[in-house]
Order: C-alpha cells, then sequence, then structure tokens
C-alpha cells in the first residue's frame, strides 16, 4: 500500500464508504425482488428515495437491507406502533426497532455516515469543483478522480470499515446489519456515560474492557495503529451482554504501520474534491509521526475513566487506582511510563471483577476460569 494510506483518518473513510460502491451497477428494481406470492404490503412510513438517500446512488453505500425497510422489518422509533411518520432527516442517527420474523424485535441503531446537511454540502462541492456548479452525475466525476482510481486499486482496503474490521474477530466495533441508500443499519448500544453511576463492580469491569481496548488499537496483528483525536460520552458504548465497544468512530484515525512513518513532506496529498468535504479546506491532520504511543491512554485516563472510577472503592484500593490514573493521563510523561501505569491499573480493575449474569459477554464461562 503506497504512503497516502499510511496515515489516514476514519473522516476520509467514510468518505471513501460512500463512494466506493460507484462502479457496483444499477440498483435492482424494489419491486422486482418481492416474489409473486408474497402479499404487497402497504407501507406506514410512506418512504421517498431521498430520505434513504436511494436517489443518491449509486454513491451511496449500498441497498443490501432496503427490502427490510419497505416491509416494515425496520421501524424507526423505541416502540413498534404500526403507523409511526418518519423521523426528522436531519438527524444523524436513529433508534429502531429490527426483526426476521414479525414477532420477536430487537434494538438497531439506524445511522448515516454524516448529517443529510453535510452530505448535501459535499455533493454540492464535488460538482462544483469540476462543473461551476452545473449539474452533474457525481458517480461519474468521482470515477474521473486521481484519488479515487488510487481507492480502487488499494489491495487491503475495502468499501466498509465494518469488514475490514469485524467484530468477529475481536475488533470493537458494532455489528453491521446492513444499509439502504445513505442509511446504515448496525446493533445498538447505550452510551458508556449511561453507566457513571453503576455499581463498582460494574464501572471496574467496563474500566478494564476500556483499556484492553486502547491497548488492542496500537497492538493487532494487521499492524494499525488506531488513535482518537479526542473522545466525549458518546465515544463508546455497551451492548445488552455487558461489552464494550467503540460507538462514534468519527474522531478515530488510523496509521498503516506496516508501511512505517511517512516522512514530513509526504504527509499531505494534493487538493483535489476529496479535500474540503467533511472539513475547512485549510484544516489538516496532525501529522503520523506526532501520534505517540500514549496519546490513547492519556485522553481515556483523563476524560472517561474518573468519570467511571471516582469514589467507588474502598480508600486503599480508591488511593491506588486515582495514583495510577494521574500518572496515566500526564501527557508529559513518556510513551512508557504511561503505558505502564495503564498496565498496572488494568490488573487491579481486572482483580475487582466478578462473575455473574450481569456481565453475560464473559459468563458463565468465567465460572471455569481462574481470573475470576
Amino acid at each position: 500500500m503506497g504512503s497516502w494510506m499510511r496515515c489516514l483518518s476514519l473522516e476520509a473513510c467514510r468518505v471513501l464508504v460512500l463512494f466506493q460502491l460507484l462502479t457496483s451497477g444499477c440498483i435492482p428494481s424494489l419491486e422486482a425482488t418481492v416474489p409473486p406470492s408474497v402479499p404487497r404490503l402497504k407501507s406506514s412510513y410512506n418512504f421517498g428515495k431521498a430520505f434513504l438517500g436511494l436517489d443518491k446512488c449509486n454513491a451511496c453505500v449500498g441497498t443490501s437491507i432496503c427490502k427490510k425497510f419497505f416491509k416494515e422489518e425496520i421501524r424507526f422509533q423505541n416502540w413498534l406502533s404500526p403507523h409511526l411518520k418518519l423521523p426528522p432527516d436531519y438527524l444523524q442517527s436513529y433508534s429502531g426497532n429490527y426483526t426476521d420474523d414479525a414477532e420477536s424485535w430487537r434494538d438497531v441503531e439506524i445511522s448515516r455516515l454524516t448529517t443529510k446537511h453535510q452530505h448535501e454540502m459535499s455533493d454540492k462541492k464535488i460538482c462544483a469543483s469540476l462543473f461551476e456548479g452545473k449539474p452533474c452525475s457525481i458517480e461519474q466525476v468521482l470515477k474521473k478522480t486521481e484519488r479515487f482510481q488510487r481507492w480502487m486499486k488499494a489491495k487491503r482496503l475495502t468499501p466498509d470499515l465494518v469488514q475490514i474490521f469485524p467484530g468477529a474477530e475481536g475488533w470493537p466495533f458494532p455489528r453491521y446489519l446492513g444499509s439502504c441508500g445513505r442509511l446504515i443499519v448496525s446493533t445498538s448500544t447505550r452510551p458508556l456515560k449511561a453507566f457513571y453511576s453503576s455499581a463498582p463492580e460494574v464501572a471496574a469491569d467496563l474500566a478494564y474492557q476500556l483499556l484492553h481496548i486502547v491497548h488492542s488499537m496500537g497492538s493487532n496483528d494487521l499492524n494499525y495503529f488506531f488513535y482518537f483525536s479526542h473522545i466525549d460520552d458518546d465515544t463508546f458504548g455497551i451492548f445488552s451482554d455487558g461489552r464494550l465497544f467503540i460507538r462514534d468512530s468519527s474522531t478515530l484515525g488510523v496509521i498503516d504501520t506496516q508501511e512505517g512513518y511517512p516522512k514530513e513532506n509526504e504527509q499531505l496529498e494534493p487538493k483535489d474534491i476529496f479535500s474540503c468535504l467533511t472539513s475547512n479546506c485549510t484544516s489538516t491532520f496532525a501529522p503520523c509521526d506526532s501520534i505517540s504511543e500514549k496519546q490513547n491512554f492519556v485522553v481515556v485516563c483523563n476524560d472517561l475513566l474518573p468519570q467511571l472510577l471516582n469514589g467507588k472503592f474502598p480508600m486503599s484500593v480508591q488511593e491506588k487506582i486515582d495514583r495510577l490514573l494521574n500518572l496515566c493521563k500526564k501527557s508529559s510523561l513518556s510513551d512508557q511510563q504511561v503505558i505502564q501505569a495503564a498496565g498496572k491499573l488494568k490488573e487491579i480493575l481486572k482483580s475487582l471483577s466478578t462473575c455473574d449474569s450481569r456481565f453475560a459477554y464473559r459468563y458463565p464461562d468465567c465460572k471455569y476460569s481462574n481470573e475470576y
């Protein structure tokens, strides 16, 4: 892989996700996909192509789950009335329900890669960059760009981030269920902030998982180094089984360490129509060689772990936790010092974890392990 992929923000990947299906051909007629023997269902939603983003295909994510939308096997809102109105189209994500048998339903998250307004602004910028505001075919414009041609030839880059880093292989991302137009459907999570007042053993378990994820982001078999430019209360989420995942990857960047760090004069690509799609044209990403190994630990220990762990444990244990947190969040310390403090904190949190049904992701297996 060339140096252009050595340092890549996931916002740039999101642009790729949106447009890399341009060569996939026309969208099949939705009516043609319904077998004649299946009675037609009258939609309560009155779906339009514009709401789903189907009017922008092939410059969209995909069409794999459109059938479920039109059969009302995916419903917006967190309740199951058959007579719902569509939610506002300016939101980036929605709560929803998903079924395979029309009887049992499960929570899902329905989201756009970015807001509808940002999508529209990006579309306009694409056309304006080459056609000075005249109507154009976004698909054809993108196909002709040099950067897009490089993306299409990349051996290690595929159309969907969650397929590059699937949860089944241990990557901490929600399960991808499918897409329709510019909407993506994935498994639902609760934000980490909902657990700030949780019991000590739950807080310890989540904090341990958080540090474990941060460690795996910098050490994995594919030689990718993931880093957060910043985090907030919604960055991480928890599934119903207690497993913690990265809920919002909008501030997550990735460095391909197999290629090594590019030299300073190789950091930035020439400006093209992709340069200003999701940010101000004058802004730039931090150079790869400015990203340190300790960066993720520092932001997590400073911004999230205190909210989970403060005042939860007996004084002797709390003092140890607080001391290690203070070391872990100090950006002035060396990488080794920060990582060592995080490792010791992780050991303490592991010793505080319990084995019961609240932690379904590791129960009952934990009953037969010496670690609990």
